[in-house]
């Protein structure tokens, strides 16, 4: 019998990180990818970062590289926030394998399946700004905590002087109003 690969998550910031991950997990075990936590041993490191202070990119950077650290020659993956604005200072970052900016969060398993194939270190960040639909991350009915977090809008109009929101997320995008309802009723069948 074949070793399932391993895969860690590591989520910093807010809620919507939260809920991302979330579908990432998910995508993973749909995969059939064992999830186990971010101080474990694992094949897969995913950092999804936060951009919101120098000290939330800070510890951005920090846990990309423990993460390297942290098992023998894993793949360490950074993506969110802190790679979509941040692009000049991912190339001195040697610790990542794939930098994937907020857009691509929706197809990473199939990209780091592709990384596995290859081997050839990977930085795909589209032009946020140019996005002009909610990037739909499919049902996401797994959560680790006790409350299931919903997402139904992404990204600022606002541009306020001082925020990094709107570079990091883009401007604003609704989820359709039938999706949400379709996966609150899926978690709540699942809660009871």
């Amino acid at each position: 019998m074949e070793n399932k690969k391993t895969v860690a998550f590591v989520t910093l910031g807010c809620k919507v990180n939260q809920y991302e991950t979330n579908a990432m997990i998910q995508q993973f075990k749909n995969k059939g990818y064992e999830i186990l936590e971010h101080n474990q041993r694992a094949d897969i490191y995913v950092i999804n970062t936060c951009t919101v202070t120098n000290m939330s990119d800070r510890k951005s950077r920090q846990m990309i590289r423990r993460m390297k650290e942290q098992s023998k020659n894993p793949i360490v993956v950074a993506c969110g926030c802190y790679v979509q604005v941040a692009k000049n200072e991912l190339e001195n970052i040697k610790e990542i394998d794939l930098a994937l900016g907020n857009n691509e969060k929706s197809k990473i398993v199939e990209i780091v399946e592709e990384y596995q194939e290859n081997k050839n270190k990977m930085e795909i960040v589209q032009d946020i700004m140019n996005q002009k639909d909610f990037v739909d991350l499919g049902e996401v009915t797994y959560t680790s905590k006790t409350r299931a977090t919903i997402k139904i809008q992404d990204g600022c109009d606002r541009f306020c002087s001082y925020c990094i929101i709107p570079y990091a997320r883009g401007r604003v995008r609704s989820r359709k109003p039938d999706k949400i309802i379709e996966e609150v009723e899926k978690i709540a069948r699942r809660r009871n």
